[in-house]
């Protein structure tokens, strides 16, 4: 028996392929802000703390570990730096090569 949220995004998936991926990206972005908070608290800084370092508000600061929203992968760096990390980006296939799809951007005219 599936869930509700495996079930919408099953449904959602037919209707747009990209979907499922987009759902795994959101994931990560979230896991990722969640270890931002941790290291935060490890080090003994506060979030009131944390926001004066980046220039921002506390409640800025609260939006971005809590996962919800959509930040920038530059804020989230920015985030790290203060707490003396660095975020490593890496690809990897999604699929096996012969599934991966194979597409033509187009230019952007001038």
């Amino acid at each position: 028996m599936t869930d509700f949220l495996t079930e919408m995004i099953e449904r959602r998936t037919v209707r747009n392929p990209e979907f499922s991926a987009l759902v795994e990206a959101a994931l990560h972005r979230r896991e990722l802000a969640h270890a931002l908070a941790a290291e935060r608290r490890a080090v003994g800084m506060t979030q009131t703390e944390l926001a004066a370092a980046l220039g921002t508000s506390q409640s800025q600061v609260a939006r971005i570990e809590s996962g919800n929203g959509d930040t920038k992968v530059s804020t989230l760096a920015r985030f790290a730096a203060v707490l003396g990390l660095e975020i490593e980006f890496h690809l990897k296939p999604s699929a096996p090569p012969e599934k991966r799809a194979r597409r033509r951007v187009a230019a952007h005219p001038r």
